[in-house]
């Protein structure tokens, strides 16, 4: 997963000069673009996404496209910065008839939001899992593909309520908005459920030193700690700390700290490390898992959980699509938002392990996977959890 700033430089230049040079194409493609962090912060993740949107579009290409259409992709560099975001969205917009994006942030969906809302033209999903845009009155052309942080931490919660009744809970997240997102409904649905939060810790978001709340941990004594707000620090080195003072509690994340190769470098201390994910991991050759299958063919090195999103997002998009087109529907924003959500016990060919239904923004679906340092592997821990059921 790890990649160099040469290489992401490259892969954001290489895609500018493709669309720079992209041949005159058909009035009736459906494009997808994307304002892509392929530098900066959130590269990890931003290059993974555009590596499984452009699999799942070769995909459908070589099998004729959506009703006789080519499907074409294109996307620029953001670095993660909301301003540049929106300059891409502009440029790719302008020179575009783009039915589907995908955006770089939370900050740069509610940006957009309103503009979105004005041209009507396409529906958008994106690298956020922010409660807020679970709405579709605010945001009605938009969507995740997975659960909201709010979801996530719900269905680690139901897991908890089953395997241990009564237990204490510990939430500790970063002081952004990122990490504060899920952690007032959380705390309301885990007295619904019977579960005492004994403490909220906030640390900043690239805490080094965690002393003094790792003393607080102990006072606390929780049977469970939940981390959010972050993707890997501080969380090994609060594991490590409670590992040295004998701590029993059982850590535990969401999506974005629950990439397989992130933890494949902290060692022994990761050993037994809990969390949320919407997808199955590139590797998992449980039951039948037809795309996965596709995917290890197409790239056999291992793909990150972005590269999953982005995949599985394209997959719905270009669903929405097929169903839109087979109505003889227009292909725009609200056309495709009701499409979107007529998908009802979906097959998503193993990508989530349990045919999904999406009524809303989200689709709030996931398992509990558990890492074991021996294997160097996150191995499922739970069957699959969807909440409202």
């Amino acid at each position: 997963m790890s990649i160099t700033r040469r290489t992401a430089l490259a892969l954001a230049l290489a895609t500018a000069t493709t669309l720079a040079g992209a041949p005159a194409r058909a009035a009736d493609d459906i494009v997808i673009a994307g304002s892509m962090p392929l530098t900066g912060v959130f590269a990890f993740a931003g290059i993974g996404v555009h590596a499984g949107i452009q699999d799942y579009v070769k995909i459908v290409n070589d099998a004729g496209g959506i009703a006789g259409r080519k499907v074409v992709y294109v996307a620029e560099d953001t670095a993660y910065k909301v301003d540049q975001s929106v300059a891409v969205f502009n440029k790719l917009t302008s020179q575009n008839k783009v039915n589907l994006y995908y955006g770089d942030s939370t900050g740069f969906a509610k940006t957009i939001n309103p503009e979105l809302n004005r041209l009507g033209t396409m529906m958008m999903a994106g690298a956020s899992f922010a409660t807020e845009l679970n709405d579709p009155k605010a945001y009605p052309l938009q969507f995740m593909a997975g659960p909201d942080y709010t979801e996530m931490v719900g269905i680690l919660l139901q897991y908890i309520a089953k395997t241990k009744p009564g237990a204490k809970i510990a939430f500790v997240h970063s002081d952004t908005e990122f990490g504060r997102d899920p952690i007032g409904p959380s705390e309301a649905h885990a007295k619904k459920l019977g579960l005492d939060v004994v403490v909220k810790i906030v640390t900043p978001p690239t805490a080094v030193d965690v002393s003094t709340e790792i003393l607080k941990l102990r006072r606390a004594d929780p049977d469970f700690t939940i981390f959010h707000g972050y993707v890997l620090a501080p969380l090994p080195e609060f594991m490590n700390q409670a590992k040295q003072l004998g701590l029993k509690t059982k850590f535990m994340g969401t999506f974005w700290s629950m990439d397989n190769s992130l933890w494949g470098k902290v060692g022994e201390a990761a050993d037994g490390f809990m969390g949320v994910m919407p997808y199955r991991y590139y590797y998992d050759a449980e039951g039948k898992s037809p795309m996965l299958e596709k995917i290890r063919a197409m790239r056999p090195e291992y793909q990150s959980t972005p590269y999953l999103q982005g995949f599985l997002t394209t997959m719905l998009y270009l669903e929405s699509a097929k169903r839109v087109l087979e109505g003889g529907k227009e292909l725009n924003g609200p056309n495709l938002k009701a499409a979107l959500n007529s998908i009802k016990d979906f097959d998503t060919g193993g990508i989530i392990g349990t045919p999904i239904t999406i009524t809303g923004n989200s689709i709030p679906v996931g398992r509990v996977y558990r890492y074991d340092a021996v294997k160097k592997a996150m191995l499922p821990n739970s069957d699959w959890i969807q909440l409202g059921k």
